[in-house]
Parts: structure tokens; C-alpha cells; sequence
């Protein structure tokens, strides 16, 4: 029963939480131990918030699931996990969640609220939402731009507005490019994973792709070279580090496109030696360039 309950609330899914450190690390705070103790309790409440949504998920799917080749291995879906140890595990997440809001220091109640709109927002993702393609990966790329927004106002760093796009485009490219896996699996089992994978097809999604990693790029170089940036950080070198996200970006499309392996962009993350190579040069770079100048 243990191995079910870990396998639903999916931890191997918190790397996506990260993200509410990006407003520590770009704002050049990864000092202040008041903004790191800030992120550190952030980045767990979403993770207990997410935990629930997926409880949730597949509390809502388990007759979906059960006729799925692969969802069917689920823990609800199998029988690993009574319905009822599925509902209490969703509550205890959600308690969870509000506990660790309740231990910020500054402006919890701004970060409570942007942590209660994702879970509702997932919920009704889960129940109704995810069956509309395009709003379904708009969804998810903005509860990333949620994740940013809380990582913001927990340690009081304001964003620019760059960051926000870049964050929201470069998810979304993700997400178009997960997408893309289900419209193979599509053409090749001649049913659709998910109930709107038949509003997709190749061309829309490569073109779709195509778009969103290319405005990723420009909206990463303008944050690198806006004038409010690079005052805050100290210098005007950032843009160097767009060579890294090119090559990141390439090294994605090459996965999805050429490799045909976008399923699960954390798992690709975890497994691929070239990304993880790509991410910790730049991540470097940035420090370097940030906090050694």
C-alpha cells in the first residue's frame, strides 16, 4: 500500500516545482537566507498542492484508466489503492500544502491565493478542461507562470515581465511537443490517447513548436538585455547565456522530432546526459556571471 500511495501523489512530478525558485536565482538572492528558506517552503506547497490534483486525477479517470494499456497499471486503476485511501491522501496533501503557506514568513496570504487558484484551476483541468485542445497546454503552462508568481511574492523579488512570457512560452512548448507524442501514438494505434489528441494533428504541432521555441528565444534574449535587468544584476554579459538555451531548445526539438521521445519532458530531463550537460553550463554561466563579477 505504501508503493501505491507514493506512485499516486507522483514525486518523481516535483521536479516541475522548481520553478518557484527561478525569481531567488534570477534575482540574484540565492544568498539571502530569508528568500531561500522562503522558496525552499514554497516550492512544498505546491508540491503537496500538486500531489492532491493528481489524487484527484485519477480518482476522476479510474474508469478511464481501467481501459487504458498503460494508465491501467495506476494504483486506483489496478486495485493497489482503495478509492478511500485516494480521497484521504488528496486531503492530506491539501492540508499539507496550507500548512507550509502558514510557515512563510512574508506575504503568505498573496502566495496562499496564487496556490489556491492552481488547485482549483487543476481541478477543474482534471474534470473538464484538459478535454479542449489548446487550452489544454495553455492551462498548463500557466500554472507554471503561477509557480514563478508565488516563488516572486514569497521572497518580495518583483519579475519582469520578460521572465513571465518566458516562462509561460517555454512551457507551453513543452507541452505542444508531449502532445506531439500522442498524435504518433495516435497515427500508430489509430485510437487517441486523450479525447482531444484528435483535434491535433503533425503539422499544427510541429508549427506550433516551431513558433513557441523560436518567441522562447527572443523573450529570453530581451530579459538578458532589457536595461532594468541589467542594472539589477550588475552587468550586461547575461546574453551570453542565450547560446545555452538555443542549444537546450535544439536539443529538445531533436527529441521529439528526430528521437520521437517528448512523452514525459521530466523524465527526459532525468535520463538525457546532453540536457542535463546544456542546463548546468548555463546555470553556471549564470552564476558566474551574477554572483562572481
Amino acid at each position: 500500500m505504501t508503493n501505491a500511495a507514493i506512485k499516486l501523489i507522483r514525486p518523481k512530478q516535483w521536479l516541475k516545482n522548481m520553478f518557484v525558485f527561478i525569481p531567488m536565482f534570477f534575482g540574484g538572492s540565492l544568498t539571502d537566507f530569508q528568500d531561500v528558506y522562503a522558496s525552499i517552503i514554497t516550492f512544498f506547497a505546491f508540491c503537496f498542492i500538486a500531489s492532491s490534483v493528481y489524487c484527484f486525477n485519477d480518482i476522476y479517470d479510474v474508469e478511464a484508466d481501467r481501459r487504458h494499456p498503460v494508465k491501467c497499471k495506476r494504483p486506483l486503476a489496478s486495485g493497489a489503492l482503495s478509492m478511500k485511501s485516494a480521497y484521504l491522501l488528496m486531503g492530506l496533501m491539501a492540508s499539507l500544502s496550507l500548512v507550509m503557506i502558514l510557515l512563510l514568513p512574508v506575504d503568505w496570504w498573496k502566495v496562499g491565493l496564487i496556490i489556491l487558484g492552481y488547485y482549483v484551476i487543476n481541478l477543474c483541468y482534471c474534470a473538464q478542461l484538459k478535454q479542449h485542445a489548446i487550452l489544454d497546454v495553455c492551462i498548463i503552462a500557466f500554472g507554471f507562470v503561477l509557480r514563478i508568481l508565488a516563488g516572486g511574492f514569497a521572497t518580495e523579488i518583483v519579475l519582469s515581465k520578460w521572465l513571465v512570457m518566458m516562462t509561460f512560452l517555454l512551457t507551453l512548448f513543452l507541452s505542444f511537443a508531449k502532445r506531439r507524442d500522442d498524435v504518433i501514438r495516435m497515427q500508430a494505434t489509430g485510437e487517441a490517447p486523450r479525447k482531444n489528441t484528435i483535434r491535433y494533428n503533425m503539422t499544427f504541432i510541429n508549427q506550433a513548436i516551431t513558433i513557441t521555441a523560436s518567441v522562447t528565444l527572443v523573450c529570453y534574449i530581451m530579459y538578458t538585455i532589457s536595461p532594468d535587468v541589467v542594472e539589477r544584476v550588475g552587468t550586461d554579459y547575461l546574453y551570453l547565456t542565450s547560446i545555452f538555451v538555443l542549444l537546450g531548445l535544439l536539443r529538445y526539438i531533436q527529441i521529439t522530432v528526430v528521437d520521437e521521445k517528448s512523452g514525459d519532458p521530466t523524465k527526459m530531463l532525468l535520463k538525457d546526459r546532453f540536457t542535463q550537460l546544456i542546463v548546468l553550463l548555463w546555470g553556471l554561466t549564470f552564476l558566474l556571471l551574477i554572483y562572481f563579477k
